[in-house]
């Protein structure tokens, strides 16, 4: 199953991103061995950063490290899929800036909901970063359920447990981008979150 040929946005209604970088993962895999969902922000400026791009792009880089801090032993992308985590963004389309418009990432949520509804054994929501956390959110919202992760700053609300629709959803920092290399306490927390998540497929 390719994901772009299920999903995608028609209208483009968002005013503060960029269309132009607008992207779907493309990866043919298979549905049901898809066991952890990993969500990140937003779609790069360049496609050829993408998770699924050809070669060894800007994400696919940061999103292994962060993987063997974790202490998997993965070297591509394809390894990390090897493990049951399919990865996507929140907003399909590239930033204009350094944040997201909650209108957007509203909206794009809506996309986000389709997607997941693709993969029916999921057991983990890995929610990179704050956009991701937001558009789980709204679509916890929009179906009457109470948010997934409570509002506050990412470092005070890791440990503890929550849920979204049954599955555990964990609440952790962006990885996928040069800042990954930058901010070492986050990466060590992305790792801690990484190795949770994968102990639970244990």
């Amino acid at each position: 199953m390719r994901v772009s040929q299920y999903i995608g946005c028609q209208g483009f209604p968002c005013a503060d991103v960029r269309h132009e970088c607008y992207i779907v993962p493309d990866a043919d895999l298979n549905p049901d061995k898809v066991s952890v969902v990993m969500i990140s922000e937003a779609a790069p400026e360049n496609p050829d950063d993408y998770y699924y791009a050809k070669g060894d792009s800007l994400f696919q880089q940061t999103t292994v490290q962060a993987f063997n801090d974790a202490g998997a032993d993965v070297s591509s992308m394809q390894d990390i899929l090897n493990l049951g985590v399919y990865l996507t963004t929140a907003v399909k389309c590239g930033k204009t800036g350094y944040g997201i418009k909650s209108g957007t990432i509203e909206e794009c949520s809506n996309i986000l909901e389709r997607e997941l509804a693709l993969f029916p054994n999921i057991k983990v929501f890995m929610l990179m970063g704050d956009v991701a956390i937001k558009a789980v959110n709204y679509i916890a919202k929009r179906a009457g359920e109470g948010r997934v992760i409570p509002a506050g700053s990412t470092y005070k609300i890791r440990g503890q447990e929550y849920f979204f629709r049954g599955r555990r959803a964990f609440p952790s920092y962006l990885q996928a981008g040069p800042s990954f290399f930058i901010e070492k306490s986050k990466r060590r927390m992305i790792a801690e979150d990484i190795k949770a998540a994968l102990n639970l497929l244990a």
